[in-house]
């Protein structure tokens, strides 16, 4: 069973690994795409991630310990197996079964050989269902074919040529058989996936909510933020890239993030008609419902309560780092001053959270501060 559980075991570490690093693209794809967050499509989405990777480990692992495996093997190893159904020879070869005699068919449930061609066959069932849930269509199985065959040749082709030359060897055999029972597993698949693929809203409906959200001109909470995100991630990349390029010292990057803040949270939306770069990737902007001018105005405002929050913690990040030597009268204000400072931020950033959450699970009755302090909207019309 080490065989099996320890490929699952490794592609569950890089699962939580990969899922962590694709979470927010993720996010930022699918609010864009249909305005909210499908949680069918999320979980067959990140299910077929962590299939992929368990079924690629187990074809791969365990590895050799060294890269020179010709050394571990005969001169004479065979790395080829292309008789077809070489399986069942080996699987009734010497096992005491008899057609004729239906007691000795239980016999079968002890042969390596039937658990080996069994594990081939079930290996891409699943990548058939996926596939039926991409293509939608029964008509579509000699697509899935295809593709099921190609990947079992990829697996094949890896193992057969030592990862491409990693291994000077071939570790694992290419065999016809398998080519065959994973195929097989693959249609079958794509045969009986709707009766798994009841459990899930279909395609049709998940687009069919995200054509209602776009006609009720309504933007989640989660592209607010998203879009927020990718302006602030914007920015500090600017910020970097200029201090870089200049003497950095605290006034000096003080300076940078105010510019760069203010360009990308005030000017830019003013000459782009209400559009950050977060909000022109999700694919909404700012109005004021009632004119260009207040619009503007209340684009100054929105910048101003940004900035704010930034502001904050340059203020307590200077205090908490003040210098002040034990010998200074003014070193215990300095230690609770720093106390003091340190403890306003730790609330304010759980107020902050707090409010993020609030809003987030409002489901509308709520809105993030800084568009409720400018009164500005949001809306996915031109």
């Amino acid at each position: 069973m080490t065989a099996y559980t320890q490929p699952i075991y490794v592609a569950a570490i890089f699962f939580v690994i990969l899922a962590f690093m694709l979470f927010i693209p993720w996010l930022i794809f699918t609010y864009r795409k249909y305005s909210y967050l499908p949680l069918s499509t999320t979980l067959i989405t990140f299910s077929f991630v962590f299939y992929f990777l368990t079924a690629l480990f187990l074809v791969l692992l365990p590895l050799p310990e060294i890269r020179d495996t010709c050394s571990l093997q005969k001169t004479d190893t065979q790395h080829y197996s292309l008789v077809p159904f070489q399986f069942v020879a080996n699987t009734f070869e010497n096992s005491g079964i008899a057609l004729s005699q239906p007691s000795t068919y239980m016999l079968l449930f002890k042969q390596p050989s039937f658990f080996q061609a069994l594990f081939n066959f079930l290996l891409l069932l699943p990548f058939g269902v996926y596939l039926r849930y991409f293509f939608q269509e029964k008509k579509y199985w000699k697509k899935a074919l295809g593709f099921t065959f190609v990947l079992t040749l990829f697996y094949e082709v890896t193992q057969v040529t030592g990862i491409y030359g990693i291994y000077n060897c071939a570790y694992r055999i290419f065999d016809v058989d398998d080519l065959m029972l994973n195929t097989a597993g693959g249609v079958l698949g794509f045969f009986i996936a709707p009766a798994v693929l009841e459990l899930f809203p279909s395609k049709q409906k998940v687009n069919a909510k995200a054509e209602k959200l776009l006609a009720l001109d309504e933007v989640k909470a989660m592209s607010v933020l998203l879009a927020i995100i990718i302006d602030l991630f914007i920015s500090n990349m600017v910020v970097q890239i200029v201090l870089n390029m200049t003497n950095v010292n605290e006034v000096t990057e003080i300076i940078a993030r105010t510019i760069v803040l203010f360009v990308m949270f005030f000017i830019i939306p003013l000459l782009w008609g209400g559009h950050t770069v977060g909000t022109k990737i999700m694919r909404f902007h700012y109005s004021s419902k009632v004119g260009r001018v207040e619009t503007n105005k209340r684009l100054f405002k929105r910048f101003g309560a940004i900035y704010a929050m930034y502001f904050i913690t340059v203020i307590a990040s200077t205090l908490n780092n003040m210098e002040v030597t034990m010998d200074s009268p003014y070193y215990k204000l300095s230690v609770f001053l720093a106390l003091g400072t340190w403890v306003i931020f730790m609330i304010l950033t759980i107020v902050l959270f707090i409010h993020i959450m609030l809003v987030l699970f409002s489901k509308k009755k709520r809105r993030f501060y800084f568009d409720e302090a400018s009164d500005l909207y949001t809306t996915r019309k031109k």
